[in-house]
């Protein structure tokens, strides 16, 4: 081995012999140093891995070959490369295309610039990370894993997207459906279990008389056929002996918080119109309710999230900061604040004066009526959870009722087959499935 610093980036949350044979190539051409990417690094690029950072670190730093292990913070080389400035560096041959080409030339121009080397191995054939991976989430997860990623991901990404899933189908579309924008893969980073898809995917009202144990149904078929975190639409939360039920049993099943609305009453959805009266809870009876759910957890993974009612309920923002305060005080592992303004102003208000004195509490918001903002916008004012949280159910509803007129009009289903999936393509979707 030669005294020559040679660096390596690397993931490490799979090890398979592609990458022990890389290890490999690179400890004969001198002391190896493993760019290891954190979690916050991966996030933004590809879904959260399974292990943390330590947990990843630990299996690399033992490795044979592996001299030294390095935290890499950024998707891109360029910063580690300056930083340590190696003499090699070495990468598999298969980011000569693809999304990866771009981080590849960055590589080279930083290389000639230190004056170093980049030495590309040959990809080793029949292994595939990504179909790895794939294997991965169709074998499942558990639920201490599930129940502790939206807390990961709070730590790792500055805004969070979460969209709504009433039956298992809809959660396998979140779980599996990603773009490629800028060269950044999007996707949704969790599933938003709402009381009102959930019924009205059944035919029922939106009613708080449905008990847990009928929503369960629901949440159990999401929960078998998917990995991503869940945010349960958790109404008032009851009584607070039936929270604290509550509570216990989202944990148990692996859900990663439970959001509860801060008003009494006969249940109207807040956004159903200007003749919907929202009464607003007691502070201190809601605040007993939070503290009562905190005491009742098992792990400290589990969050309760305060849903603010002030705006609905044409009270001020003055009113919901103040009930938020309280709420924080008296638990709460984050806020989220509600309007049926247009304009979004109220929700911008808001959230701009509570990260003044809570910078650490995340935000959670709901841009159903203020839809003209981006996430990036909307992360500008503080937000940290973005919730999309009925557009599943709307959009399956008129595309089921498009064909069903089309073979009505037609008197057959031919004519209807353009707004179908293929037998062929529905098969693929579920895993089991021949």
């Amino acid at each position: 081995m030669t005294n020559k610093k040679v660096y390596l980036g690397m993931i490490g949350d799979i090890i398979h012999p592609g990458i022990i044979n890389i290890i490999s190539e690179g400890a004969k051409l001198g002391e190896l140093w493993i760019g290891l990417f954190t979690d916050s690094a991966i996030a933004s690029y590809k879904r959260l891995p399974y292990l943390t950072y330590e947990q990843r670190k630990s299996v690399v730093e033992n490795i044979k070959g592996v001299a030294k292990v390095v935290p890499q913070e950024e998707w891109s080389y360029v910063a580690n490369l300056k930083k340590y400035k190696p003499d090699i560096i070495i990468h598999g041959d298969d980011w000569k295309t693809g999304n990866s080409s771009k981080l590849r030339e960055d590589v080279f121009a930083v290389m000639k610039e230190i004056g170093g080397e980049v030495v590309e191995i040959p990809y080793t054939k029949g292994i595939n990370s990504s179909a790895l991976i794939n294997t991965q989430t169709a074998i499942g997860t558990t639920p201490d894993i599930r129940l502790k990623t939206l807390r990961r991901l709070l730590v790792v990404k500055p805004v969070i997207r979460f969209l709504e899933a009433h039956s298992g189908l809809s959660g396998l579309i979140i779980e599996h459906t990603e773009i490629t924008k800028e060269n950044e893969i999007r996707r949704f980073d969790g599933m938003w279990s709402s009381s009102l898809t959930d019924s009205s995917s059944k035919g029922k009202p939106d009613i708080e008389a449905v008990d847990l144990t009928t929503r369960l149904h629901t949440l159990t078929d999401i929960l078998e056929c998917t990995t991503k975190p869940i945010i349960f639409d958790g109404d008032t939360g009851g009584k607070q002996e039936h929270f604290i039920y509550t509570v216990r049993t989202l944990e148990r099943n692996g859900v990663s918080a439970v959001i509860i609305e801060d008003k009494i009453g006969l249940k109207q959805n807040s956004l159903f119109g200007t003749e919907a009266v929202q009464e607003l809870a007691s502070k201190q009876e809601f605040c007993d309710k939070i503290s009562a759910g905190k005491k009742a957890q098992v792990t400290k993974d589990f969050m309760i999230i305060a849903r603010l009612e002030s705006l609905i309920a044409g009270s001020t923002v003055e009113d919901a900061l103040d009930r938020a305060k309280a709420y924080v005080q008296a638990g709460a592992d984050g806020v989220m604040i509600h309007s049926k303004e247009k304009s979004g102003q109220d929700i911008k208000e808001f959230c701009e004066n509570f990260k003044k004195e809570y910078k650490n509490i995340p935000i959670v918001l709901v841009p159903t009526t203020y839809n003209q903002f981006t996430e990036k916008e909307l992360s500008s004012w503080g937000a940290r959870i973005i919730i999309y949280a009925n557009h599943l159910l709307r959009s399956s509803y008129p595309a089921m009722k498009k064909t069903a007129e089309c073979i009505l009009q037609n008197d057959r289903s031919l004519e209807a087959e353009p707004f179908c999936m293929s037998i062929k393509e529905i098969l693929s979707l579920i895993p089991d499935n021949k």
